[in-house]
């Protein structure tokens, strides 16, 4: 068995498909699958479930899948305890529902390849239980997910809260509730609603806010930055955690407004998610530590809009991350 036998099973596993996998390893497609079926057959079980559309791990697969991850995590030690920090193997993987949370995402990159130059950041737009599950399969190192209060948290994972805010509104600046310190449930109901679709914390808590009354009209979207693009063109409105609009580019240029909701007192958090591992990759705790120590500062990063909070503004708040043991960038 040889150490790249398991990054190419690791690389057909995170990309779905031969055909990718071999395109970005620079082999042959025919070579790649050769690989896989020597590792298959020394292993004696099959690994793949090849079709048409793809190739995804079997079961018998998924269940090997953890320990073929150590496995290069280790060996990913072993390079650097050499000091042979170039011949780092991986890209560091974050999958998201906050692609759009620009405020925090963006400085943490940023600073993150500053210091790491040769170690690559891949960002994914994915919905919570993709991200959650590609996590336990090794496909992402980290992932950004909402959490609202008072959920429990998923003891497969180790949790970090990175941000904390109310649910807001997101209006147009010229929206004529745009005039109000906050939006009733009652007036949000008049509107063109602007929901996230089944399998994002916000399609529930929505869901919940209304209890059963129906909006206006509604669109439903894959995720927050395309919900601020709707709504900055005049087609609704829609509800977001407050850190995923203030501070955003388009909150910034006065295109989009953020107003709390009447008597909600619900809180979103942002976490920060790990597999729970003995051994954590140098690169992946280096950016795990970066967006701790970005979401610590007092600013965090984030922006102000126009609110109706003391001083006149919405802040995004941090709270001071505490682990739990309960639990290429597109759009949301």
């Amino acid at each position: 068995m040889r150490t790249e036998q398991l990054e190419y099973i690791a690389a057909v596993t995170r990309l779905g498909s031969m055909r990718r996998a071999a395109e970005e390893l620079r082999l042959s497609q025919p070579a790649l699958s050769e690989t896989v079926r020597n590792l298959e057959r020394e292993l004696g079980v099959d690994l793949l479930e090849r079709k048409r559309s793809g190739a995804t791990m079997s079961a018998a697969g998924q269940e090997l899948l953890p320990h073929i991850v150590d496995i290069l995590d280790a060996v990913d030690r072993l390079r650097a305890a050499a000091g042979e920090q170039h011949r780092i193997r991986r890209m560091v993987r974050v999958g998201t529902v906050n692609a759009a949370t620009v405020s925090l995402l963006m400085p943490v990159v940023r600073e993150f390849r500053t210091e790491y130059p040769l170690t690559q950041v891949e960002v994914v737009g994915a919905q919570q239980s993709d991200i959650h599950r590609t996590l336990l399969e090794g496909g992402f190192d980290l992932g950004l997910v909402n959490h609202l209060e008072g959920d429990d948290m998923p003891a497969e994972f180790e949790s970090v809260e990175l941000l904390r805010g109310r649910p807001v509104v997101c209006l147009r600046a010229d929206s004529p509730l745009a005039a109000r310190a906050e939006v009733s449930t009652d007036e949000l109901l008049t509107e063109p609603l602007i929901a996230m679709r089944s399998g994002y914390v916000m399609h529930r808590y929505v869901h919940r806010l209304l209890e059963g009354r129906s909006p206006a009209f509604a669109y439903s979207t894959d995720g927050a930055e395309m919900g601020k693009l709707m709504v900055a063109e005049g087609l609704g409105v829609t509800v977001l955690p407050e850190f995923s609009v203030v501070g955003d580019p388009l909150e910034r240029q006065g295109a989009i407004v953020c107003r709390p909701l009447a008597g909600d007192r619900v809180r979103v958090l942002l976490m920060l998610r790990r597999r729970r591992s003995e051994a954590v990759p140098l690169a992946v705790r280096a950016l795990h530590d970066t967006f701790v120590r970005r979401a610590r500062r007092p600013s965090g990063g984030i922006g102000r809009a126009r609110g109706a909070e003391g001083d006149g503004t919405v802040r995004g708040r941090l709270s001071t991350p505490t682990s739990t043991h309960k639990g290429k960038i597109r759009a949301e």
